[in-house]
Parts: C-alpha cells; structure tokens; sequence
C-alpha cells in the first residue's frame, strides 16, 4: 500500500524505518522524503503520523508535525527560471 504518492513511499517502507529507529515524523520525513513531494505532505503527514502512533503505542496528539522550511529571504522568480528561455 503506497502512503506517499508523490515519492512513492509504501507502508512497508515506513514500518521498516520505524523498526530502524525512527520514531517521530521528522526523522521520518528526512530518511524516506515523506512530505517532500508537490502536495508537501498534504495528504501523507497525517497517515503516516496514525501508522507511527500505532507501531510506537504514542498518542496521535504527542507527534509534532514537522515544521516547512521556507527560504530566509524572498527569491524573485526570475532567478528559477532557464536563462535560453528569458530576453535580453
């Protein structure tokens, strides 16, 4: 069963990096990319937080949702973009 669409994570993948160790969404999100994908953990932050709670005993309520990390300062969007494609 996939969790993750956007990196393709499975169930089986998260249950065997909670075995491993890691045990709260953080750690969970930087080892698997969990979050990480367009929809920015949108839809799998909260199933991924239900399956940890089950396999650690913890309260859904105890897990902290991991934090966005946003630039330190606004970027125009002209940097983003290819230079072939901008005027000169």
């Amino acid at each position: 069963m996939i969790v993750c669409r956007c990196e393709n994570v499975s169930l089986a993948n998260i249950e065997e990096a909670i075995d491993k160790g890691y045990t709260d969404l953080e750690s969970l999100k930087r080892y698997l990319r969990i979050g990480m994908g367009p929809c920015q953990g949108r839809y799998c932050l909260v199933l991924t937080a239900k399956i940890l709670a089950r396999k650690t005993g913890k309260k859904f309520e105890e897990l902290f949702m991991p934090m966005n990390r946003p630039p330190l300062t606004p970027i125009e969007f002209k940097f983003f973009m290819n230079k072939s494609f901008t005027k000169r």
